[in-house]
């Protein structure tokens, strides 16, 4: 597989979201089993995954702390796509990022990707219209500038626990 050594540039295949068939369209990366084959299939150090909690998280069949603390995984994510989402009755919503909000536990997520020794991008993915600000569904910017600082607070609390250990 060709490669830019001097550039390291990587790629970062984003899972399927939702995780599920829709439309009739069959779904490829939904899961564990499938990351982990996607990245045994090119085991070169530039394939690795986006590690997008809204999208796997939407299954409740996906455990995202187990997934980051698979060594062929947490190695190779590179760029992470943080958000919390609500499941229910086999579907999901967007909420806001904080672990209270959702399904899933934001503090666990980010220890395990500090642990795996992530030192990729993190940005809060989604965000809801608040405070009555129109834009596209899913872009809200107030939402996303309050996702942003709380996981940079997150990130700090966990990074200053980890060395006080």
């Amino acid at each position: 597989m060709p490669v830019c050594e001097e550039c390291d540039i990587k790629m970062a295949i984003h899972p399927d979201d939702p995780p599920w068939g829709i439309f009739g369209l069959p779904r490829i990366i939904t899961g564990k089993e499938a990351i982990k084959k996607l990245l045994t299939m090119v085991p070169n150090k530039y394939n690795g995954i986006t590690l997008c909690t809204g999208s796997l998280g939407a299954s409740p069949k996906n455990d995202l702390v187990d997934m980051i603390k698979d060594p062929v995984i947490g190695e190779r994510i590179y760029f992470a796509h943080l958000r919390n989402v609500s499941i229910n009755n086999q579907w999901f919503n967007e909420t806001s990022h904080e672990s209270n909000a959702g399904s899933l536990d934001m503090y666990e997520i980010v220890k395990a990707l500090q642990e795996a020794g992530f030192d990729g991008y993190i940005r809060p993915d989604h965000g809801r219209m608040i405070w009555g600000e129109v834009a596209r569904p899913g872009y809200g910017l107030y939402d996303r500038a309050l996702g942003v600082s709380y996981l940079n607070g997150l990130w700090e609390a966990v990074e200053k626990s980890r060395k006080e250990r």
